[in-house]
């Protein structure tokens, strides 16, 4: 992939627009709407788009382990509100409650049996010929 192409693919992760991306990657903006379309599907371009695409989200989105240290800190008392005051009780315990869910504390187990009957009766009328 050459440098032209690794702009375009930077500015499409910003801009969400083949077009543009194209342009302001130095592409003519008579050809722009082709060659954004051709560079989308070039492998090497979406790897690109997806590798970069995939660090971003692990940068902005909570993992797994980061919820639970933070449930795990407001259980605590470890985090201050808005406000700077300690956290409230009610909220300690929401993310007690939480932090049970995910480890499967609260989990009630009900075993139903029994035997469903099935009788299946043809009585609609028919016209006969």
């Amino acid at each position: 992939m050459n440098e032209k192409q690794k702009a375009f693919a930077d500015y499409y992760i910003e801009l969400d627009n083949a077009t543009q991306a194209a342009i302001r990657a130095g592409y003519s903006e008579k050809t722009a709407y082709s060659i954004g379309g051709r560079l989308l599907k070039h492998v090497e371009v979406q790897e690109y788009i997806k590798e970069r695409m995939a660090g971003k989200d692990a940068q902005r989105i909570a993992d797994q382990d980061e919820i639970l240290a933070f449930l795990t800190q407001v259980m605590r008392g470890e985090v201050l509100d808005q406000l700077g005051f300690e956290t409230s009780v009610r909220d300690r315990k929401d993310a007690a409650i939480q932090l049970g869910k995910r480890h499967g504390m609260w989990i009630d187990k009900q075993q139903i049996s029994g035997e469903v009957g099935v009788k299946i009766v043809n009585d609609i009328p028919r016209k006969s010929n």
